[in-house]
């Protein structure tokens, strides 16, 4: 029985024969980064239209509340951190956090200890919708890899954690 083939199979095997004689190309690498790549922006179309429909909550505002929720113990960050956090600029922060307190989902208060620092908390709704929509982001990422068995996701999990720690 042959085994199915997808369309990375068929870009691999042209670049094959364009540098069949080459071997700084090497297939199986060719295959894996593709397929890597192709997942990651399945995934991330896959959220893109999970939150399309959302007229007062977008997926930008989740990854925020996202960033801020999984601080450490007391959950609370600056406006700067969440925005190293999610990459995006400062300004751009500021709008998103400006939705978020306007949504009621986060608080901003001047911290205490030093009043030219602001520091932003979570309000419990806004720990609810963090809640809600991190459970369905779980679905919507078991659905992309329901293909594989539990002992093919352990075995795929091991190999990505070795060239994890081949990067550090």
């Amino acid at each position: 029985m042959t085994e199915a083939r997808d369309g990375v199979d068929h870009h691999v095997a042209r670049w094959a024969a364009f540098w069949k004689d080459d071997p700084a190309f090497v297939p199986e690498v060719e295959g894996a980064l593709v397929r890597m790549g192709q997942i990651l922006r399945h995934i991330k179309r896959v959220d893109a239209a999970a939150f399309a429909d959302a007229e007062d909550f977008t997926l930008e505002d989740y990854r925020t509340l996202h960033a801020l929720m999984v601080q450490p113990y007391p959950t609370e960050a600056s406006p700067a951190q969440l925005a190293d956090a999610t990459h995006v600029t400062r300004a751009a922060m500021t709008s998103r956090l400006d939705r978020l307190v306007g949504a009621g989902l986060v608080h901003r208060e001047v911290d205490a200890t030093d009043r030219r620092r602001v520091i932003i908390r979570p309000t419990a709704d806004g720990r609810a919708a963090w809640n809600r929509y991190i459970f369905e982001g779980m679905a919507r990422d078991q659905e992309v890899l329901k293909a594989l068995s539990h002992d093919d996701l352990v075995q795929l999990n091991a190999l990505l954690r070795k060239v994890m720690l081949s990067l550090d």
